[in-house]
């Protein structure tokens, strides 16, 4: 019953501690900026830094940029 009881616990901090992270506007939106539209419309967000919700923490480079716009796709960017 202990051993119950732990996991129980832990699963409920574990929920507890991944739920505060997230803001009013970001639900269930991780990769999406505020002014992206619904998701449930467009699942896929505009390419570049600009469309994402969180900062980037280096500058874009070209490549970085190539791959961000040719997502959902299975090709590569001729960039590499």
């Amino acid at each position: 019953m202990r051993v119950f009881l732990g996991l129980l616990a832990i699963g409920v901090a574990a929920y507890a501690v991944t739920r505060r992270g997230a803001g009013p506007g970001h639900q269930g939106r991780a990769a999406f900026a505020d002014d992206q539209p619904d998701l449930a419309a467009n699942p896929v967000r505009d390419a570049g830094p600009q469309a994402m919700r969180d900062p980037q923490s280096e500058p874009w480079s070209a490549v970085d940029e190539a791959s961000d716009q040719s997502f959902p796709a299975s090709d590569p960017p001729s960039t590499y």
